[in-house]
């Protein structure tokens, strides 16, 4: 009887696997988990939160029941289709949901883990000998077994590719270090752990000739100590998830495209007036980022190859219908640049929410994977740092960006005059595979008469 009720309980466990992320992404660090072991959920219910390489996402839990078992941990990579925790269903030891499959519903998403049960004995992250009828011995008596060797180094359990990458990358063999995670298993942060403590891969066997270690001996033993406090207090960050994407998209750039830079000095007091009079008729308020983000707009109408991308596969240039304009933005969890999608089929004011609620949400970096695709141009107010200028890095596939430096009061002659102005420094950078300087130098003009005299745009409106 109670081998029936163990093998009921066994049956209902469930793997929620992490599901295909699409996109070409196989990969997410786990950021945290909104459940613990032992918790009851329901179908749907938020369980835990990954960051890909595109967005930072929460994902509901496809199945009903009580927390068996958490599979990763905070910090973890983890891939498509690896189990992120195990659900056993309720009541399951009676054995009153054999053959029943309600609690799978139907909001299941697309990629999630529902397939039938299978037997726990080859998902349970317990590891141990095995015994003849093909079911995994207590670790406890696996513990107990003594080892074949007492000079043979304990062996721990490894189950992500990640992982054994990880530590064969810095020297490390992950199976000979020791495990934190569910049964032993060794995981990322233990490698991590490892690497910070200036361990060294036990499997590695360098054979070292007796008269070059005395050579060295006389050298190394006035270095070992202050290397040793040197990197004890080092931190080591992994680049991984947005900050990897971000890395590799950046260096891309650097190397591919002929870029070039051009930049003006823009007096902006104008812009200012505007925007204090715009706010006084209306009784709403305008950031100065929708004013500029505005005349962006009117500028990409009136030189459309600058919103424009290259296709490198058919050696391309792809100049765009819609202007999505993207914004960058830097979030908590990395840069950012969150997309305004048909910017050019939007009034002032709609243009002016838009980039409101984008640059609100980017005080948390929580945008959805549409919200972070499909730019055409993109524009970068880095003057929010206190900086006057910058040469930005282009966004791929795009060919080109603005630049925004802070506004700050400079002498400036005006009819002739030299008198106290609000100045601000515009930077503009283009990929000249899709043009000369021409019509670059022709649009930044353009965006600085539209600051320098704002109602210079109402023709184009």
């Amino acid at each position: 009887m109670s081998a029936e009720t163990s093998s009921a309980k066994t049956t209902s466990a469930r793997d929620f696997i992490l599901p295909d992320l699409g996109e070409g992404l196989t990969e997410a660090e786990l950021i945290s988990w909104m459940v613990n072991v032992g918790d009851e959920v329901h179908v749907d219910q938020m369980v835990v939160e990954v960051e890909s390489a595109k967005s930072v996402v929460e994902l509901p839990c496809p199945f009903a029941g009580r927390i068996e078992a958490l599979h990763a941990n905070a910090g973890d990579t983890v891939s498509a289709g690896q189990a992120l925790l195990s659900v056993a269903e309720v009541g399951a030891e009676s054995g009153a949901n054999e053959g029943s499959d309600s609690d799978s519903g139907g909001a299941n998403l697309i990629g999630y883990g529902t397939s039938e049960p299978k037997a726990r004995s080859t998902k349970k992250r317990s590891f141990g000998p095995k015994t003849s009828d093909s079911t995994a011995a207590p670790v406890a008596e696996a513990a107990a077994t003594p080892p074949a060797s007492a000079a043979e180094p304990s062996v721990s359990p490894v189950s992500s590719p990640i992982v054994r990458k990880l530590a064969k990358d810095n020297g490390l063999s992950a199976k000979h270090l020791p495990g934190t995670g569910p049964g032993g298993i060794v995981t990322r942060a233990d490698v991590l752990k490892a690497l910070e403590s200036g361990a060294t891969a036990s499997s590695a066997t360098a054979s070292v000739s007796d008269t070059a270690a005395q050579v060295s001996r006389a050298h190394a033993s006035t270095t070992t100590s202050a290397s040793a406090d040197s990197t004890s207090r080092d931190t080591r960050t992994p680049i991984t998830g947005l900050r990897k994407v971000v890395s590799e998209r950046l260096s891309k750039s650097r190397q591919e495209v002929p870029e070039a830079t051009i930049w003006l000095d823009v007096d902006a007091t104008e812009l200012l007036n505007t925007k204090r009079a715009l706010e006084a008729r209306t009784g709403e308020k305008y950031s100065l980022l929708s004013l500029v983000s505005r005349f962006v707009v009117a500028g990409l109408k009136k030189h459309p190859i600058i919103n424009s991308s290259i296709d490198t596969e058919n050696n391309e240039i792809v100049t765009h219908a819609d202007i999505n304009l993207g914004l960058a933005a830097q979030t908590p969890r990395g840069l950012m640049v969150p997309v305004v999608h048909s910017a050019d089929q939007m009034s002032l004011r709609q243009l002016r929410d838009s980039v409101s609620e984008t640059v609100g949400k980017a005080s948390t970096g929580k945008f959805s994977t549409q919200e972070l695709t499909g730019g055409t141009f993109t524009l970068n107010n880095y003057g929010v740092f206190g900086v006057d200028g910058s040469a930005p890095i282009i966004n791929l596939p795009e060919v080109a960006m603005l630049g925004l430096g802070r506004i700050k009061e400079r002498p400036w002659v005006v009819d002739g005059e030299l008198t106290v102005r609000k100045v601000m420094f515009l930077s503009f950078v283009f990929d000249h595979r899709a043009c000369d300087g021409a019509e670059p130098s022709q649009f930044l003009t353009f965006i600085a008469d539209c600051i320098e005299n704002p109602i210079s745009l109402l023709p184009e409106l």
